[in-house]
């Protein structure tokens, strides 16, 4: 179920003799016969960038094939290179479909245990090198495309970069869909990370971790990685980052990432906290940048609020035990389908209602949350603490994605009843 990988790395003395031994192994997964015609044992399916030696059925090999070419065509957009040759796989269903022999000893472990490795070969001379890579997965879904990102690095970059760098975007891979930046992981991940007290970023960048050490550590670097290629605040810094991890450029997190770290370090924690099928880290970015005003006397402060956002930034700033009314005519949907809906919501389950939360800090840093309340078309609140107001459109965290509409939100000094 999880790729619980070993990823291996050798130098190429003789490069001759690795494509001998890659010839040796094709050339033994031939189709063996049966009565009938039918296919008993392993076979070769190819495509554009892949060579697959399986014992998957046809259709089910043409399936891995279109997973494994639509994985890489994203990744290679990612990082803006093409694949340096083809990969070479053995995804194995059933380990007694294999003659003895037929799987190389070095990934055989691997795929007996139920996970999967990725072996690499190199030859490096002056500035260029030259890699070969070889996958051995179980037939499960996810693996084969998680090693296979390991694959792709290997064999175009001469290098997969640091664990937590590595191992999370081959989680990432396993998951990618095109055009759709949503979470969908094994729900198992989801629970776990959601019930789990919070790995610091430090213990997951800098701790003493290895490749194949557990699927819960991958959870956490998955959850770092996704979070980082598609929050808005830090994906433009992320991409280059994991290029020059792979170049072997002198870099680290901490350098890219330092003078934000408190920012990030509040939005994994809330993306943890709200984590679910659907969740969009771009379209839950916390506006950071705005500048915000108190409302006083009879100054407005006004702000779009969007129905597909999490929250976001109204402009106003908020003190202690002063009363403010909000005023949000119009209406939004919560569905592409649904009907339309006042910020009062929907009668049945509140869903559209506009709500709203303040964020006190100190000194720039230590954001905290308060609770959320409902305002609704028209409303009025005392602010608990000293902070930004921030508002959004009740919905669902998975399912903010499909709402459509905006509302313009009125945000005022309320007089004394």
């Amino acid at each position: 179920m999880f790729p619980l990988c070993v990823r291996l790395v050798r130098p190429l003395g003789l490069l001759v003799a690795l494509l001998v031994c890659v010839s040796a192994a094709s050339a033994q997964t031939k189709k063996d016969k049966a009565k009938g015609g039918q296919a008993v044992g392993p076979a070769d399916y190819r495509s554009e960038h892949f060579l697959v030696h399986s014992d998957l059925s046809a259709e089910e090999a043409k399936d891995l094939l279109d997973r494994l070419e639509t994985m890489l065509s994203l990744i290679s957009q990612y990082w803006a290179r093409p694949c340096a040759g083809i990969i070479e796989c053995y995804v194995v269903n059933d380990l007694s479909n294999w003659p003895d022999g037929q799987i190389p000893p070095e990934g055989l472990g691997s795929v007996q245990a139920g996970a999967g490795v990725t072996v690499t070969s190199t030859l490096s001379g002056g500035v260029g090198f030259l890699a070969r890579s070889v996958v051995y997965a179980k037939a499960d879904h996810g693996t084969p495309q998680h090693e296979a990102v390991h694959a792709y690095c290997g064999q175009t970059f001469g290098t997969t970069g640091p664990t937590w760098y590595s191992e999370g975007m081959a989680e990432m891979g396993q998951y990618w869909r095109k055009d759709d930046k949503s979470v969908r992981v094994h729900d198992v991940v989801i629970d776990y990370l959601r019930s789990s007290p919070p790995k610091s970023l430090n213990e997951i960048v800098n701790g003493e971790e290895f490749t194949g050490d557990s699927w819960q550590n991958y959870a956490w670097r998955w959850a770092l990685c996704h979070l980082l290629a598609n929050n808005t605040n830090y994906s433009a810094k992320f991409r280059p980052l994991g290029l020059a991890l792979l170049k072997k450029e002198p870099t680290s997190f901490e350098a890219v990432y330092g003078d934000m770290a408190e920012e990030i370090v509040f939005e994994y924690r809330f993306f943890l906290e709200h984590l679910e099928q659907g969740f969009r880290a771009d379209l839950c970015s916390w506006e950071w940048k705005r500048k915000s005003r108190l409302p006083k006397g009879s100054a407005v402060v006004t702000a779009k609020i969007k129905a597909d956002h999490g929250w976001q930034h109204s402009g106003a700033m908020v003190t202690s035990g002063t009363s403010y009314d909000c005023s949000a005519p119009g209406t939004w949907q919560t569905s592409k389908e649904g009907p339309a809906v006042s910020a009062d919501g929907a009668e049945q389950n509140g869903a559209g209602r506009l709500l709203g939360i303040i964020m006190s800090e100190r000194d720039g840093k230590d954001f905290k949350l308060g609770e959320p309340f409902e305002l609704g078309s028209k409303g009025r609140f005392t602010a608990t603490t000293d902070g930004k107001l921030y508002l959004r459109c009740q919905d669902s965290w998975g399912e903010l994605a499909d709402n459509k509409g905006t509302l313009t939100v009125k945000i005022k000094a309320g007089k004394p009843d």
